[in-house]
């Protein structure tokens, strides 16, 4: 029996942090939303947040507003968590911002996800 190799397919170093943000967008079927949520990791460019209570679909856009702060991100995953109704939502920022937290996180050179390289397989 071979060993199990598990792949590290992160770019960025993930520091974790439940920070309480805001989030606004549309779900899944099209309507808008406004709900209070928070981060569960964070890079220098995306976040995964939990309390997500709207399914949503990958590539969609999310506004997460945090302190003074007012960030666009992509949808890149979600995950429904077991019995709860809950989603863990993967955002990646579409623009190049930096610290978009106001956490001085170190950055990464790794370009913002755009929706075309979602669709050429590079996410």
């Amino acid at each position: 029996m071979r060993p199990k190799v598990e792949i590290n397919r992160r770019q960025q170093e993930r520091k974790q942090g439940v920070l309480p943000v805001r989030v606004r967008g549309k779900d899944a079927s099209g309507a808008q939303f406004e709900t209070l949520a928070h981060t569960l990791d964070l890079t220098s460019t995306g976040a995964r947040l939990g309390a997500i209570h709207h399914r949503l679909n990958a590539l969609d856009t999310l506004v997460v507003l945090f302190r003074q702060r007012r960030v666009e991100f992509t949808v890149v995953w979600t995950k429904l968590v077991d019995g709860h109704g809950e989603y863990q939502v993967g955002l990646q920022l579409i623009a190049q911002e930096s610290d978009p937290w106001g956490l001085s996180m170190p950055h990464s050179n790794t370009p913002p996800f755009t929706r075309a390289s979602a669709t050429s397989g590079a996410a």
